[in-house]
């Protein structure tokens, strides 16, 4: 629900006031972009130069178990950061520009690079040696219907110890949940007769802490990283639903989740030889929740009660050799433990309710093996073929007991063509197979509206052939569009199905058959500079088509939660001659639907409208303002509930909720030293 929390963004110097460059040529499907690229814009961190790179959009990965399958499209020096919890646009944050020698854009894979299943990768390469740096940075955002405001404050520095590298930071944030606010809300039988009228007043907010540290230096002939990060978060949302028909009366209900993270991650990269290198990855992570919700009304009260411990342990070795200039092999393999720890209670006017997987206990040991292969036969054609064989094992202690093994063979092939240095064309076929997701397997619930969504896991990982062919072609030195399509036969989708337990039906994640799902992605960089000196124009749209069967109605319908058009573009003017800059951030409109077999859920966000402006009155301090929210966009929740499952009952009642959220004015002073 929480579009942004408004935290304080990361800090760093400013970028070397040099003239503009021409767009640098492609060479083995890397383009290299230096600092000289991005002087009129005046970047302080790594991420603006990257949100700047023609044609490209930041992907942070997906948020599963393991190393291999969780990777995003940004490299550091070459490498994937050693983290999963560190958000790839932070760490890019934490990069000051005048750390930056040059950013690397590969576009369909070259030789010696594993592209970790991505077609485009960006490459941010660092200047070594840089000595010592800091920063400190304030911000405040303030919500201008109601008045409230959150701050927060970023302290980071880096610098060399010995032989080798370190960097560390600490940020403090408050952030407002822009999900929530005033709001009016109906209830219409399915004749359209009214049932409730009610006016919403909802708040949410957040507060959090987050440490991080790293350390690099030479070791055993090679190069050893040492990371870890701290992460505490506090989130509470209350909302007061005051009924006005059909007689006065008082709802509440709220939510708090305490949140932790830690992790620890170490990364050792050695050569052994001119042609080859060995990398050896270790990561922990620790995790946890405790959730409160309480509802209270006059006829029923309900209290859900969450206490959830997760620990990931992953080990990885990656043995690479370069046969040549044009042929690069990788071997390697990976092992994980994970545990889920969960204890769920529900209780009605003050009843416990029995929930079935209400406390259990999950461990999953996961192995696999890969081998990669890239070959460029000829100067414009690039070719990469992969097989990567997991297996896992997992049991469940508590209210479920289960065992099950599982083994999966995951081929891929992919391919560029380049048959001008403007234009390429990428094209890949793989079997990608989906992490279990730990939270399918614990009970749920939500007290302010009954339901119940039951743990389940038996379940078998979502499965899919992926077939993605891309066109890219570059114009006009800054400009470049990508038009992408894939297309995903599934099999074993994972959605929500009834459960049966006795004389009770629940609500569960369950596997449900087969499916299709059909994406249209079109990405462009459009610079204005024949209209508008310095004006830039970024844009993505995702087109999405999906079918499976319902198994309440066994008619075909969309994939739960599965968005239909997602768009946001981004227009920006520098002013180098002012030392300035401005532009406006739109995020579109979307919409999710949810299928239970009792009832269907469809959320609608507006569009999102962020006008800023940033100044630089000396190379170490820069202001930003923004104006968030600036269309007063709004979230709208409705509910189609039936007096049954759907395929037999009608229609007992819709409900609906709209929820506005007024203007923000955000402040940001940052100095470098």
């Amino acid at each position: 629900m929480i579009h942004a929390l408004s935290l304080i963004a990361a800090l760093a110097a400013a970028a070397p006031a040099i003239a503009s460059a021409q767009a640098p040529p492609a060479t083995q499907g890397v383009i290299s972009y230096p600092p000289a690229y991005f002087a009129e814009q005046r970047p302080t961190t790594a991420l603006d130069m990257v949100q700047r790179l023609p044609g490209f959009s930041i992907d942070g990965g997906d948020d599963v178990r393991g190393f291999e399958g969780a990777a995003g499209n940004i490299l550091i020096d070459g490498a994937r950061p050693t983290s999963k919890t560190d958000d790839i646009e932070e760490i890019l944050r934490r990069i000051p520009a005048k750390q930056v020698d040059h950013v690397e854009l590969i576009r369909g894979g070259a030789p010696g690079i594993d592209m970790q299943g991505k077609s485009v990768l960006a490459n941010v390469v660092k200047v070594k040696g840089s000595g010592f740096q800091g920063l400190i940075a304030l911000a405040n955002n303030h919500v201008m219907d109601d008045g409230r405001n959150s701050s927060g404050i970023r302290l980071e520095a880096s610098g060399q110890a010995g032989p080798g590298n370190w960097e560390g930071g600490l940020r403090y944030g408050q952030g407002i949940d822009d999900g929530s606010g005033p709001g009016h809300h109906v209830q219409v039988s399915a004749a359209g007769t009214p049932l409730i009228s009610s006016d919403i007043d909802s708040h949410g907010r957040a507060y959090q802490w987050v440490v991080t540290g790293a350390y690099e230096t030479p070791f055993a002939g090679g190069k050893l990283k040492l990371n870890t990060r701290g992460f505490w978060n506090w989130y509470e949302f209350n909302q007061l639903d005051w009924i006005k028909f059909p007689a006065p009366a008082l709802e509440s209900s709220a939510y708090s989740d305490d949140e932790y993270q830690a992790e620890f991650g170490a990364r050792y990269e050695r050569a052994l030889g001119g042609r080859t290198n060995l990398e050896l990855i270790g990561l922990q992570k620790l995790a946890g929740h405790d959730i409160v919700s309480p509802f209270r009304s006059a006829g029923f009260n309900g209290d859900f009660y969450l206490d959830q411990k997760t620990s990931e342990t992953i080990g990885r070795a990656v043995l690479k050799y370069r046969q040549s200039e044009t042929l690069s092999f990788e071997a390697g393999g990976e092992g994980a433990l994970n545990i889920l720890e969960s204890e769920t209670d529900q209780l009605s006017n003050g009843v416990p309710d029995k929930l079935p997987a209400a406390d259990v206990k999950v461990t999953e040991t996961r192995g696999e093996a890969f081998g990669k292969a890239v070959w460029k036969p000829f100067s414009t054609l690039t070719l990469e073929g992969g097989l990567r064989y997991e297996g896992s094992s997992l049991t469940s202690e508590g209210d479920v007991a289960l065992e099950k093994t599982l083994y999966f063979l995951k081929p891929r092939v992919a391919g560029s063509w380049a048959p001008d240095d403007k234009s390429q064309v990428r094209f890949s076929y793989e079997r990608v197979v989906g992490q279990l997701n730990f939270q399918d397997f614990v009970a749920d619930s939500s007290p302010n509206n009954g339901g119940f969504a039951v743990g389940n896991p038996n379940l078998t990982p979502e499965q899919a052939w992926v077939s993605e062919l891309a066109f890219e072609r570059r114009f006009w030195t800054k400009g470049a569009v990508v038009l992408t399509l894939r297309h995903s036969k599934l099999t074993d989708v994972i959605d929500r199905a009834p459960i049966f337990a006795g004389t009770q039906v629940f609500d569960a994640p369950s596997n449900i058959g087969d499916g299709t799902k059909d994406e249209l992605i079109f990405n462009a960089t459009l610079p204005l500079d024949r209209v508008l000196k310095g004006a830039q124009l970024r844009g993505q749209s995702t087109w999405r088509r999906s079918e499976v069967t319902d198994p309440t109605t066994g008619e075909k319908r969309e994939i739960s939660r599965l968005r239909p058009l997602e768009w946001e573009a981004h227009f920006t003017h520098d002013l180098p001659q002012w030392r300035m800059n401005w532009g406006a951030d739109v995020f579109g409109a979307w919409r999710q639907t949810s299928y239970k077999y009792n009832a269907i859920y469809t959320d609608k966000l507006k569009t999102f409208v962020i006008l800023f402006a940033e100044w630089k009155p000396k190379p170490d301090l820069t202001v930003r303002a923004e104006l968030n929210n600036a269309t007063e966009r709004g979230f709208r929740h409705t509910t189609t509930a039936y007096a049954g499952p759907r395929n037999t009952a009608p229609v007992k009642y819709v409900d609906d909720s709209d929820i506005q959220f007024g203007r923000g004015l955000y402040i940001r002073v940052r100095k470098t030293f």
